[in-house]
């Protein structure tokens, strides 16, 4: 069996919800519920946390992950690409291990409803088949076919995209899934050399709604909130 090292990047200033990577979530900080199921999973092997955030460090670092080097703040500003995190992450990864990971298995902290089966099918799909990414997804219920539209500069309304005939039901529009913050897999020459998810041989794996949530404002975070705090009343009642 193959194991991996994961990947959790977590920058200190999100404006959505204030410090939201350490901010407690069903009793433990959100960051933590990533780090603890990557560790649960045998595919596993350790847990590396690129933060440029000391406080987000310390609290990767009591969960059980490492954090090997401190992420520049030119690499943690809302305009900083998430691909030149992981770029920098394997980079430096090389320098502390004297090797660059071959697979970069990142897993957004803001997801925290995912499970073992959800990274499972991820790491299965990307080790059967030549690959250069994998990522999560989950079926939309707003169709870019049929209830998503656009303005013009005069303010008239149009679909986002439009079909040969038009589309009058949701069930006839092509099926849409939004991309998912649950887990992606990447070779990391690809990373390296390339800047999009969709430049390679890319497929992805669908993840159900309810835990695909991405925590980025205030009503994420208590819908998922809500979950968790059920998820471990069933857990406490089997």
């Amino acid at each position: 069996m193959t194991v991996y090292d994961a990947f959790v990047f977590a920058r200190g200033g999100s404006k959505g919800v204030k410090g939201k990577n350490i901010k407690p979530i069903a009793g433990k900080p959100l960051i933590n519920w990533t780090i603890d199921m990557a560790l649960a999973s045998k595919r596993i092997r350790r847990v590396i946390v690129s933060t440029d955030s000391e406080e987000i460090a310390a609290v990767a670092r009591q969960s059980g992950a490492i954090v090997p080097f401190i992420r520049p703040a030119d690499l943690a500003s809302d305009e900083s690409s998430e691909w030149d995190a992981w770029r920098h992450a394997l980079t430096e990864m090389e320098k502390h291990d004297g090797q660059m990971p071959k697979v970069l298995v990142s897993l957004p902290a803001t997801a925290p409803l995912r499970n073992q089966e959800d990274i499972n099918k991820c790491l299965d799909l990307f080790e059967s088949e030549n690959l250069d990414v994998v990522l999560s997804m989950a079926e939309t219920s707003h169709s870019p076919w049929f209830n998503m539209v656009k303005q013009n500069a005069e303010g008239q309304v149009f679909l986002l995209n439009s079909t040969k005939s038009a589309v009058v039901r949701r069930q006839d529009a092509p099926v849409a899934f939004n991309i998912a913050t649950v887990c992606y897999v990447l070779k990391s020459d690809y990373v390296m050399k390339a800047k999009s998810l969709f430049k390679g041989k890319t497929k992805g794996v669908v993840i159900p709604q309810e835990r695909a949530i991405d925590i980025d404002s205030i009503f994420d975070f208590e819908v998922a909130q809500f979950l968790l705090a059920k998820q471990k009343d069933i857990s406490s009642n089997d």
